[in-house]
């Protein structure tokens, strides 16, 4: 008993920095009390979680903040979130209408915390720069076709990478939603490219579609319903390790036109938007046999013997996978955010899902997963977005996704992430 109370326990990683928080939430606010919330965007393992909200509790109630329920007119919302190289502990700390925000830096990532989240790395290479909220791109052989709210603008390749050539206003223009959304995709004859907008459909194409330049969009009012799935999927790739898997997914040029994909025959899926909202009502073609929530995300995810299946993120924020005329709740979603979207990497399992992180974050991030029977399971560490994801799709081949980010000067980059089998 003497010996054990002669020895003091060695401290943890999450002493230092949590006292370091807590001592600027509590310069912030005061004596008094609060309601903490914790969100983890980080490799910290989730297990690590309570342990460091006893740190904070502690060491905040040392500077005379106790902690309160949700009723409690003060809160603090502490993220935990990383790059690729340090972490950083962010608290957002509300009094009444006055929110101010406390940083430290937790350390260093470690490597092997990094490889312990998953089989795999993610990789970012932007692609595109521009000053109006983009909705979505396609990347087709004659060129770049961005959708934005009014606007449908056209990009060559040069040498210094995709080049503004032309712009298209859309008509008739429509009353939008305050965060519109749109859709593109390859025309059915791989000629041009369609697009859809709230209660408005588009289609471009020419004589030769040699060059994006040379296409003359033409715009109709539509309720069409919008692809979620185009066609079909192809098989994902051999796992890591098998003969035929490539060490590892490089981006590919950004002015390489798009594989065809298709080895796995699968339904097409479309699903009604509400132009008044900014999703989807629930309503799919072909049915599926169940009735699916309102819902903002959809993909397919490849199943055994060629199947597959539909996993929506509800508007709800519950995720569900709709499979053999029934609706399945899924485990391990709890911190995604309303974006999601199918990776054929090669590595683990062969197909990841790519989603980001849940709450309006300044610094957003991205992170896959496995989904193993009905639970998500992390596949790789988050990769740091400069910025809010407010889009995110699976690219024509499969093998990467693009994601627009909002960074906090409202500019707007469209990335490629890729991965790097670990």
């Amino acid at each position: 008993m003497g010996l054990a109370a002669g020895v003091a326990a060695a401290p943890g990683p999450w002493e230092q920095p949590a006292a370091a928080l807590a001592e600027q939430i509590a310069g912030i606010l005061g004596p008094g009390q609060a309601h903490l919330t914790i969100r983890n965007l980080s490799s910290i393992p989730a297990d690590e979680i309570p342990v460091i909200r006893r740190l904070l509790a502690q060491d905040l109630k040392a500077h005379g903040v106790i902690l309160a329920g949700p009723e409690s007119a003060n809160t603090v919302r502490v993220t935990l979130s990383e790059s690729a190289r340090e972490r950083l502990w962010v608290a957002e700390i509300a009094e009444g209408n006055q929110t101010q925000v406390a940083i430290v830096d937790s350390g260093p990532v470690q490597a092997q915390q990094a490889t312990a989240a998953g089989g795999l790395t993610l990789l970012s290479q932007q692609l595109l720069a521009a000053h109006e909220p983009v909705l979505a791109v396609l990347e087709t052989p004659a060129g770049m076709v961005a959708l934005e709210p009014e606007q449908i603008v056209l990009y060559t390749h040069a040498a210094e990478g995709w080049r503004e050539q032309k712009r298209m206003a859309i008509e008739p223009r429509r009353q939008l939603a305050r965060d519109p959304r749109g859709v593109l995709a390859m025309a059915a004859d791989g000629q041009g490219f369609d697009a859809w907008l709230a209660g408005v459909r588009c289609s471009g194409a020419s004589a030769s579609a040699a060059s994006a330049g040379d296409w003359t969009p033409s715009c109709r009012e539509s309720d069409d319903p919008w692809p979620i799935a185009r066609g079909s999927i192809a098989p994902a790739p051999p796992a890591q390790g098998s003969a035929a898997s490539a060490p590892a997914a490089a981006p590919a040029p950004a002015s390489a036109p798009a594989p065809a994909a298709a080895d796995v025959s699968v339904p097409l899926f479309n699903a009604f938007y509400s132009a008044a909202r900014n999703y989807f009502t629930g309503v799919v073609t072909p049915s599926l046999g169940v009735d699916l929530p309102p819902f903002y995300s959809g993909a397919l995810i490849p199943r055994a013997g060629g199947a597959a299946a539909l996993l929506i993120g509800g508007i709800d924020g519950k995720v569900q996978l709709a499979e053999n005329s029934a609706l399945h709740p899924v485990a391990g979603t709890r911190d995604w955010g309303s974006d999601f979207a199918v990776l054929r990497s090669g590595c683990g399992a062969g197909t990841q899902i790519v989603a980001s992180g849940s709450g309006e974050a300044a610094n957003d991030s991205l992170r896959a997963y496995e989904l193993l029977s009905l639970e998500a399971v992390a596949a790789s560490a988050p990769l740091a977005m400069d910025g809010t994801v407010t889009a995110l799709w699976t690219s024509p081949d499969g093998k990467s996704v693009l994601a627009v980010v909002r960074n906090a000067a409202n500019q707007y980059e469209v990335d490629r992430v890729t991965a790097l089998c670990n």
